[in-house]
């Protein structure tokens, strides 16, 4: 341990030195008003080799400030709850949607449900008071084998990339592709990624990832004059991979949310965020918000029948018909050799050739539904086809050629 530095507020000190990120020093913020408890938990960890810790003895007066000052100084952050439950979980949501850094939790509270808000949130541990110096020690072991955190949102230069999931009908598979697809794009660009489920009334992304969220887009719309980047960290549900959700509410919606306010969570999403995967379903009322803005990637998954195929060309035809690359069409649940109609035939129907296919898995599918397991996570032909999706669309280039087995390239 090389440093005890105490703050009185706030947490901007001095930015870790390249140095000491080289020699894989953890560096760690211990944040809280209470000075005994502090002490307590700076004793447990004062004996971690490699660690450099510096006490703050009151949180961040400014939430704006959060993910500069994490993102630049700091690879764990150590919080107590029990002075302000609200805010700290606020600056959880905020650190957690805007940088790499590990959050960690102490309370005299054995409240499990409050310890699952927090850790939905995306904190990484909650420890119970009187502290337990092994899963302290382990905690922080942990941290310290994390890959290198991507660049803090603050510090992103120029507006997100947009990929936008559209349906050509109800039950194509959009939701189960686009949540897949984000969570993809999380692990192999390693950049700050949102998944935001507009598949209203009723979405579902959430559970398609196995998660439960508390907060959604009703919450987001309710008052878009309150709209800003803490209030919408606020409302994200972490996945483990690092994927940051704004969920469909769990009921049916009583108000239509405006143009204004959907601009609203975009724009901000875009400013914060490296990547937006936005699953719309099927909805085509959404056509003239800035979703479908120029520089978005459309994503328009369908399925090889008849019914599917000529909704996709209605829709192209009518709303997609002067993009080019940005127009990327998906065949969903894909068997060559069963289908009625071939490739050439497909291309003509929809006026342009097919980009993507995701083959039909029937027992991954079932699988992955059963154990509540993101296909993502599994290894199979359909997790397979996504990833390499995901790839593509983040400029990601990975040598195959060594590699034997189920293998689908989109078409350039």
């Amino acid at each position: 341990m090389k440093d005890h530095g105490t703050s009185s507020s706030g947490v901007q000190d001095q930015p870790r030195d390249a140095e000491k990120r080289e020699k894989g020093v953890l560096s760690i913020a211990l944040i809280g008003p209470d000075d005994d408890r502090r002490k307590a938990f700076l004793s447990v960890i004062s004996g971690c080799e490699g660690s450099q810790v510096r006490e703050f003895s009151a949180f961040p007066p400014d939430l704006d400030e959060v993910p500069k000052a994490v993102g630049e100084l700091y690879d764990v952050v150590i919080l107590d709850v029990d002075s302000d439950p609200d805010y700290v979980y606020d600056l959880v949501g905020r650190i957690c949607s805007c940088s790499n850094a590990c959050v960690m939790l102490y309370s005299a509270e054995p409240d499990v449900k409050q310890a699952v808000r927090f850790m939905r949130a995306g904190a990484a541990e909650y420890f119970t008071l009187p502290l337990i110096a092994d899963e302290v020690v382990g905690a922080l072991s942990r941290a310290a084998v994390r890959g290198p955190a991507p660049p803090p949102a603050a510090l992103i230069t120029k507006l997100g990339q947009v990929f936008v999931f559209q349906g050509s009908k109800g039950g194509c598979g959009v939701t189960s592709i686009a949540s897949n697809f984000a969570l993809s794009v999380a692990q192999e660009s390693k950049q700050a990624t949102i998944l935001i489920d507009l598949g209203l009334p009723l979405g579902d992304v959430a559970i398609n990832l196995g998660m439960t969220a508390t907060y959604s887009t009703a919450n987001a719309f309710r008052d878009p004059g309150r709209m800003d980047f803490s209030f919408l960290s606020s409302l994200l549900t972490k996945h483990s991979t690092g994927l940051s959700i704004l969920s469909a509410p769990n009921e049916f919606a009583n108000e239509v949310p405006t143009k204004e306010a959907i601009d609203k969570l975009i724009s901000i999403a875009r400013q914060n965020f490296v990547y937006l995967v936005l699953d719309v379903g099927s909805r085509v009322d959404l056509m003239e918000t800035s979703i479908f803005d120029e520089s978005s990637v459309i994503y328009l998954i369908s399925q090889v029948g008849i019914s599917e195929l000529r909704n996709a060309n209605r829709m192209i035809s009518q709303f997609f018909s002067l993009r080019n690359r940005s127009l990327q069409i998906v065949m969903n649940r894909y068997t060559a050799k069963s289908l009625l109609f071939d490739d050439e035939q497909i291309g003509k129907a929809l006026t342009r050739p097919t980009n993507w296919k995701i083959p039909d898995d029937w027992a991954t599918a079932r699988r992955t539904q059963n154990t509540a397991t993101p296909i993502a996570l599994d290894t199979s032909p359909i997790s397979n086809a996504i990833r390499q999706m995901a790839r593509a669309a983040c400029n990601i280039t990975v040598d195959t050629s060594k590699k034997k087995g189920f293998s689908l390239f989109g078409k350039k």
